[in-house]
């Protein structure tokens, strides 16, 4: 597809209005961006407690943010503020309020668009669309927009600019972020603490992250009750994450934006999968993807990422839970050895 047509210094508007992990794989969408216009100045609409996992990005100008359930009137504003003030508007989502955003946003318009009525009105108010195409990695679908706009692919995730965390121990450690934003991702408390005790036993320091949420902090100390961790919930943020997890050894942490992140700064990362489909939305390696995820296995492994599923004959089935509603437990998380996530780490550290 011929390149877009955009001014010589373009302001550019990238819109994704969806939970963390999803917004860190919108980053090399915006490498591919700031690639093909070096001198643009590139903003993010985000909402406003996803914005903190594009600090220090070196491809974004500004960030512009939204609360998650805004008011109407909040709606309002935000359009009337956005209102043709770039030359081009990306929505990253088929749905109507990103792809509304855009086409207020920008003079020129690109969006992914469904095969339905709803994506045939959304395309005439678009300069360009993309079809979604299903059963694709979530990178893949970003990539298919830069497509869409005639320019280089870029498949590199970008992480928050690393600042220094002042309690990351002097010798090696390992990092542990046990808590997932649903219930239907955890696995098992004793399963963590048998880790920990795995890679103390490595010669390694555990450090424990986590969220400042209050239910997140109750559920982290039920899971580190009597184990020989660092905890550091809720001290850091993400650049100082990014930080820490930029010199561990190896990190191990379940279907979350922290493990995302940790597989983007290039170290050993164990991914702990269950119910999420891989193909989808399994981490992308530092180096990029060559091959994709396979839907399940023991312990796959590509570039610096191993992921760790209980292969049942039921997952993944990219459902929440075995009950169907977040806060579900899942069986195959449930009933996933610590043997078998301690043999994924020993390849890491390897």
């Amino acid at each position: 597809m011929s390149r877009i047509k955009l001014p010589a210094k373009p302001r550019i508007l990238v819109v994704a209005l969806r939970r963390l992990g999803d917004v860190l794989l919108t980053t090399p969408l915006i490498r591919s961006l700031r690639r093909a216009w070096p001198e643009a100045r590139i903003e993010a609409l985000v909402f406003a407690d996803t914005a903190g996992i594009l600090a220090g990005n070196p491809d974004i100008n500004g960030v512009v943010t939204m609360p998650p359930r805004p008011a109407a009137w909040q709606s309002l504003a935000l359009a009337a503020r956005l209102w043709r003030q770039y030359d081009l508007a990306i929505s990253t989502q088929s749905g109507d309020r990103p792809t509304g955003f855009a086409v207020i946003a920008g003079r020129r318009r690109v969006a992914p668009v469904e095969d339905r009525f709803t994506g045939r009105v959304k395309r005439a108010l678009l300069h360009r669309s993309v079809d979604i195409v299903q059963g694709v990695h979530r990178v893949e679908q970003m990539l298919r927009l830069a497509d869409g706009l005639g320019i280089a692919r870029v498949p590199e995730l970008v992480a928050p600019k690393p600042d220094q965390f002042s309690g990351a121990p002097a010798g090696p450690y390992a990092v542990i972020h046990a808590a997932p934003f649903f219930r239907y991702k955890q696995w098992t408390a004793q399963g963590w603490r048998d880790l920990a005790v795995a890679l103390a036993a490595r010669g390694l320091s555990v450090i424990a992250t986590g969220g400042p949420d209050a239910g997140e902090r109750r559920y982290l100390d039920e899971v580190w009750t009597g184990a020989r961790v660092t905890r550091v919930d809720g001290q850091l943020n993400w650049p100082q994450l990014t930080g820490l997890l930029s010199k561990a050894r190896v990190y191990v942490g379940p279907d979350t934006s922290v493990t995302h992140l940790a597989a983007a700064t290039g170290i050993p990362t164990v991914a702990i999968y269950g119910p999420t489909d891989p193909r989808l939305w399994g981490p992308w390696p530092a180096a990029g993807l060559d091959e994709s995820w396979p839907a399940a296995g023991a312990i796959q492994r590509r570039g610096n990422v191993w992921l760790v599923q209980n292969a049942l004959p039921c997952m993944p089935c990219q459902l929440e839970g075995c009950e169907r509603r977040l806060t579900s437990y899942s069986a195959c998380l449930d009933e996933l050895p610590a043997a078998q996530v301690i043999a994924a780490a020993d390849q890491a550290l390897a």
